[in-house]
């Protein structure tokens, strides 16, 4: 069955009027591509593709489940690589895993999966690929693990395989370390499990004994409860309880607050106190309400755990999506291997679109090279023979041929991250609240239990050791241990629903205050492109300028097409025909357009050409100058006819979102490495004074400025390149915005996911409502643990009274943390 028979929303032929919708994705198909009397309609041709992949090996069903998941498709996306560096013997090294039975295993980042549909299809690899044993999807993270026989197919035909169903692969960067941790949440979830099974076992003893307190129980019955009880609760204590212990010494040995030493105090007088009593067959034996908080203690633990590294884990993922491979010169012609494969000296080929892959000299060809992620500067720096460029710039309209000089770790790039390392190491340690609160806990405990057995030592000698017992166990701090981590687990939940990725919950506290803020301009202020500002003068100039234009990959270029065609509509140059096109790199664009003279460039290279400019057009270009844009000319036959005044334009929410900044109290500066004048003229638009904008700044000035102004208070950064990953990683919190480089984002704290700037002030509020949220808790659990100090203090605790407070504390904290309104009605 066809899968336009399965819904009629891919049928064109279907009696539903509107528009032609797409037979793979459905939506509508622009005018130019539907096929008169063709039973199936596509919008693109990856989605022609994909379609004809899926039914070709009679997965049709793929649309029913989709389509019952109500999930939207957004056309398909195929790339038509053959992925031949997925077999060089250095990935395999890299990437490849083989597994004890000579089978090989790798984990593959997916674009284009989006629904529960996507997971039937990725796991049915097997019947696509023969030789693949095994593909499991993990469609929160995007991620493929798939197991196959080597001697019947190659990674790169699974890889081509699952590019022509719309989801092209990329190798998963650090996979070795992902496997190392799932190897210890591994290891963390059987210590909950002992932890359970212990409560379990003394929760059931504990009802047999606290019955006998009404019917009564034969001595030798309760004596052996009392041991089997003793025998769960140590195991408890020391495998999954070990883990506090170990934190409170470290926190001892280092001098510094921390939660685990209350905690491990409790559970140590509580397991002292209650082995002595069991052995004697006299007294409280505390092992329900130790195992019990033990169990939750480590369940909160947990859940926090996961959340931080799912947020980690999808940034981390972020990285596949950069270039693994370089197009390799040699005698035998060119091969694409791994850029690890590369080496100085090499020649490498870099073609329009590409990244360059490393440092090195231009030997052949001309270009314009994006340098924007490694700069901050928003133009395009043109390239010759005998220059140098950097790798992680884009080479934007010319084939080049590069000499590799440096590699790796060596290149610009590798330095600023060596430069990244060391601001992470020196950032000062995060003293949380629950960790101030638990160095002054400890001591009032103490205090508190020594008043207590004072006490009771004039009173009543026999039960002083025990009541000061009873209070050390009674305040051992489960729910305010469990307050600050299930607070932030909450917020790091519904933040990351909101595309924003937060790496650690100490974010959420930084960010509940007020400090100074810096945003980088290109990328972050800006919208990271080029694009038209302004037209003046002939409009019917326009068409020309287009089809003209189309004929460059160049920025400039793709900016005037497209602003050009959005204003004259899209079928606006269909009928032109261009001849003798000419490219003069730096320059401009000259050509003849249905039998006129267009030249298209900088006002220096029309003016070399002879053309005259009337009055309107000069002031139109100065008015571009002193609006820190660039000047773009236009002239057709002999004059010029036009201006059009490009620039990277402010993003749309700028305004509105660092005012917003200023009210919540947040001082804003601009630290931008692009051109100083147009810095200042972004900062004159955006009411930041003069003196708080800097512009031309290197990466290592940006980390000078962020040091000082961190070290007269708290400093959010907030950047998008590679030139800001060292300052990101200077300050208190890095923030990196959506479309960032790999280097922001493994530096930053916080990636937004969303475009703009006001994710930035949902980000702030939630931080502010998740203090609050943590206060509330602390100040219940702190009540609870008042209520029960002054019950032992007046020697009223009893086993019974113990376990039903502690896990009513608990309880209490986990209900205000999960009613809690992070992001309030934003």
């Amino acid at each position: 069955m066809s899968a336009s028979s399965d819904n009629d929303l891919r049928d064109p032929a279907s009696p539903v009027s509107g528009p032609v919708r797409c037979s793979h994705c459905g939506v509508p198909v622009p005018a130019g591509l539907v096929e008169a009397d063709s039973p199936l309609q596509f919008c693109c041709h990856g989605c022609r593709t994909v379609y004809q992949m899926i039914h070709a090996c009679g997965m049709d069903r793929f649309y029913r489940l989709r389509d019952a998941s109500g999930a939207s498709a957004p056309p398909a996306r195929v790339t038509d690589r053959r992925y031949r560096e997925f077999d060089d013997p250095v990935f395999r090294g890299l990437y490849y895993q083989t597994l004890p039975d000579g089978m090989q295993s790798t984990e593959l980042y997916l674009e284009g999966v989006h629904c529960s549909a996507c997971v039937w299809l990725v796991e049915k690899l097997p019947n696509i690929a023969p030789g693949v044993l095994e593909a499991r999807l993990d469609i929160r993270r995007s991620l493929v693990r798939i197991r196959w026989n080597d001697e019947q197919v190659a990674l790169s035909q699974i890889a081509c395989a699952l590019d022509s169903l719309g989801y092209p692969p990329h190798p998963a960067k650090d996979a070795r370390a992902r496997q190392l941790r799932r190897r210890e949440d591994h290891r963390f979830l059987i210590r909950i499990g002992v932890a359970a099974a212990c409560t379990g076992n003394v929760m059931t003893l504990a009802f047999a004994l606290y019955g006998a307190m009404f019917t009564g129980i034969e001595a030798e019955y309760s004596q052996l409860f009392r041991l089997a009880s003793m025998g769960f609760g140590l195991i408890a204590l020391l495998w999954p309880g070990s883990l506090f212990f170990r934190g409170a010494w470290a926190a001892l040995r280092t001098r510094t607050a921390h939660l685990d030493l209350p905690i491990a105090l409790g559970l140590g007088a509580g397991g002292i106190a209650g082995t002595i009593n069991a052995i004697r067959g006299t007294g409280e034996i505390y092992f329900d309400s130790l195992t019990m908080l033990i169990f939750l203690l480590l369940v909160g633990r947990w859940i926090q755990r996961r959340q931080q590294r799912w947020a980690g884990d999808a940034v981390e993922l972020l990285f596949s999506l950069t270039p693994t491979s370089a197009r390799r010169v040699g005698d035998a012609g060119i091969s694409e291997v791994p850029l690890e494969a590369i080496v100085p000296d090499d020649v490498v080929e870099v073609r329009a679109g590409d990244s360059i892959p490393t440092d090195g000299i231009v030997l052949e060809g001309q270009s314009a090279v994006d340098q924007s992620l490694l700069t901050g500067e928003a133009q395009p720096v043109s390239v010759a023979p005998g220059e140098a460029v950097h790798a992680g710039t884009v080479n934007l309209s010319g084939r080049l041929l590069v000499r590799v000089r440096e590699v790796g770790d060596r290149t610009r790039v590798g330095r600023l991250m060596r430069l990244v390392e060391e601001c992470s190491q020196r950032r000062a340690p995060v003293v949380l609240m629950a960790d101030r609160i638990a160095g002054r806990f400890v001591v009032a405990v103490l205090a508190l239990a020594a008043v207590t057995f004072g006490l009771w030592l004039s009173w009543d000698a026999d039960h002083a050791i025990d009541h000061a017992v009873a209070l050390l166990i009674v305040t051992c701090p489960c729910a305010l241990g469990m307050a600050t981590p299930l607070a932030v687990t909450v917020a790091l939940g519904r933040a990351a629903r909101r595309q924003i990725l937060i790496k650690g919950g100490e974010v959420l506290e930084l960010l509940a205050r007020p400090g100074t803020v810096f945003l980088d301009k290109t990328g972050t202020l800006t919208a990271g492109r080029t694009s038209v500002l302004s037209w003046s003068g002939d409009e019917s100039a326009m068409p020309l300028v287009a089809a003209l234009e189309q004929h460059s990959a160049h920025p400039i270029a793709v900016a005037l097409v497209r602003y050009c065609l959005e204003r004259t509509g899209r079928d606006a140059t269909a009928a032109s025909m261009v001849d003798n096109v000419r490219q003069t790199t730096g320059g401009g664009l000259a050509g003849t357009v249905d039998g006129r003279e267009v030249v298209v460039g900088s006002a220096r290279f029309v003016r070399e050409q002879g053309f005259a400019a009337d009055a309107e057009i000069d002031r139109a270009e100065q008015a571009a100058v002193a609006e820190a844009a660039t000047p773009v000319l236009v002239a057709v036959d002999g004059r010029v006819v036009a201006v059009a005044a490009l620039g990277d334009p402010l993003r749309e929410d700028v305004a509105d979102a660092l005012g917003q900044l200023r009210q919540l109290g947040w001082h804003v500066q601009i630290l931008s490495g692009d051109h100083p004048g147009v810095v200042q003229a972004v900062a004159a638009r955006l009411g930041v004074p003069a003196h708080e904008a800097t512009g031309g700044a290197t990466p290592e000035d940006k980390v000078a400025r962020v040091r000082q102004a961190a070290g007269e208070g708290r400093v959010v950064m907030v950047g998008d390149g590679v030139n800001d990953a060292a300052a990101l990683s200077a300050a208190t919190v890095g923030i990196a915005v959506h479309g960032g480089a790999e280097a922001s984002l493994a530096a930053a704290d916080v990636y937004l996911n969303r475009s703009g700037l006001l994710p930035i002030i949902d980000l702030i509020h939630a931080a502010r409502n998740t203090m609050r949220t943590i206060r509330r808790c602390l100040a219940a659990s702190l009540c609870y643990n008042v209520l029960a100090a002054s019950l032992a203090v007046a020697g009223l605790i009893s086993p019974l009274l113990a376990a039903i407070l502690m896990p009513i504390s608990s309880f209490t904290v986990l209900g205000l943390a999960y009613a809690a309104r992070t992001f309030g009605d934003r």
